[in-house]
């Protein structure tokens, strides 16, 4: 199997990677979603927190990895049956899936460090606050945390819809590049 990406198809780290930020931001709102209305006496009150922030931690450096990974190894060229404007949706789509997920990530750690504690990550380590106490800081990484949640996963939902025209409609290999690893040399 290729690791790096080939100009036909993705590396199996690319396809790895993108999967894992896939799973973790739907599971990360799914939990964001449902934790809002535990009650202070749920035994999930904490432990959910918990949870979210710390695989949000994981995310933001799993994210910096695949765009850090990206210098080394360019994406796959453009299926040359694809139009203009559906490459330059998906490039716009992409830059801005990134933009949104860093925003949300930015945005929730401002969340739970405005107080200016830090953040545990699974007891694992801790990730300090940059900005010690800053009042109200909360109720406005809250609203821009709340909307650009709901932005990912609008526009995570239309990505894969776009996916699936390509693989039933269009039938070609836009789908299947991020489902099977390019084939070469490592």
């Amino acid at each position: 199997m290729q690791i790096r990406n080939t100009p036909a198809g993705y590396g199996w780290l690319a396809i790895v990677a993108h999967w894992l930020v896939a799973v973790a931001v739907l599971g990360l709102f799914a939990l964001g979603f449902w934790m809002v209305d535990l009650s202070y006496y749920d035994e999930w009150y904490r432990r959910g927190p918990d949870i979210h922030r710390s695989v949000g931690i994981l995310l933001f450096a799993l994210v910096i990895f695949r765009l850090l990974w990206r210098l080394f190894t360019p994406s796959p060229e453009s299926i040359p049956a694809h139009k203009r404007w559906e490459v330059l949706s998906a490039r716009a789509a992409h830059g801005l899936l990134y933009v949104l997920i860093f925003v949300a990530m930015v945005s929730g750690y401002l969340i739970s460090t405005a107080d200016g504690s830090s953040i545990s990550v699974f007891g694992w380590f801790e990730v300090p606050s940059v900005t010690g106490q800053i009042k109200g800081l909360e109720d406005t990484a809250g609203l821009v945390h709340y909307w650009s949640t709901w932005a990912l996963v609008g526009l995570a939902a239309l990505h894969a819809a776009g996916a699936l025209k390509h693989h039933f409609i269009d039938r070609d290999e836009t789908l299947r590049r991020m489902l099977v690893p390019a084939r070469g040399d490592d």
